[in-house]
């Protein structure tokens, strides 16, 4: 299978070299990887570009954009800055972090997945951090969720679901319309990858805003919104947070931001979201 990979990368001059060994490495090689230098004030650029000289398959791309930290939005407009530069010749398209290493076999095992079953539109290994000298499961994982930080889409299913949306929430609803349209997802527990900056580490208050602000625009309504604002914040040991996501929501709700998603898609949303829940507590 044709692996095309786009990776946003702003001030990741301690890390890039080791996301690019990972993919150099792999069994099955990529046949492109474009990483998109988004004003890094580092030498990520220079660190880059000795990788596309050895290797004709990694391009780089210069992007300028603000300096403020905007989850979703930021990183998802470096993507497609990326994305415009590929062809449509690819079977699976991926969008990585810059903070990543990948074991050899990683991309082997997804186009076996991708291989065996042809409705399934995403898939992924989970991420592991480093706490204690050793390599732990990061607690935001899910086993029915594939993180921001390592999505693979059949080309397909990334078309139907309209791309991905440019804002905080992007790798949540991108699954949820996935299983609208009747995609399969898999996380494979076998693919453990180091994640060597943990989620969220920089994100500042006002970008924590933006959580709630997302699960409006998901449609998700209030009490789903509570029960999921509370369960994020527990998980990230800060009560405050909850205060910050529930804050977030009614912002959006007071101004009518623009929904991610149609009607009809949010009211699958919300019963694929009860029945999650349901499940869990039977």
């Amino acid at each position: 299978m044709n692996f095309y990979i786009i990776i946003p990368a702003h001030n990741e001059a301690s890390s890039i070299g080791l996301t690019l060994d990972s993919l150099i490495n792999q069994t099955l090689l990529p046949k492109c990887v474009v990483v998109v230098n988004d004003n890094s004030t580092d030498n990520t650029q220079d660190i880059v570009e000795s990788y596309s000289i050895k290797h004709s398959w990694i391009k780089l791309v210069n992007s300028k954009s603000s300096n403020q930290h905007l989850p979703g939005s930021k990183i998802i407009n470096a993507f497609y800055k990326g994305y415009e530069t590929l062809d449509e010749h690819y079977d699976v398209l991926c969008k990585f972090d810059a903070d990543l290493i990948f074991p050899s076999n990683y991309l082997e095992q997804l186009a076996i997945h991708f291989n065996k079953n042809q409705k399934l539109g995403m898939a992924a290994g989970f991420c592991y951090i480093e706490k204690n000298d050793e390599w732990i499961l990061e607690n935001l994982t899910r086993k029915d969720h594939i993180r921001g930080a390592l999505k693979a889409y059949r080309k397909n299913c990334f078309l139907q679901i309209g791309k991905l949306k440019p804002s905080m929430g992007w790798d949540t609803v991108d699954e949820l319309l996935a299983k609208f349209y009747g995609w399969d997802i898999l996380t494979d527990e076998t693919l453990h990858v180091k994640h060597l900056k943990p989620t969220g580490i920089s994100y500042n208050t006002a970008s924590k805003y933006l959580q709630g602000e997302a699960m409006y625009k998901m449609r998700y309504g209030f009490i789903i919104t509570l029960i999921s604002a509370l369960k994020l914040a527990y998980k990230k040991g800060s009560l405050s947070l909850f205060k910050d996501y529930l804050a977030g929501y009614f912002k959006a709700k007071k101004n009518k931001i623009d929904f991610l998603v149609s009607e009809e898609e949010g009211e699958f949303i919300r019963d694929l979201r009860w029945k999650g829940m349901l499940n869990k507590l039977k």
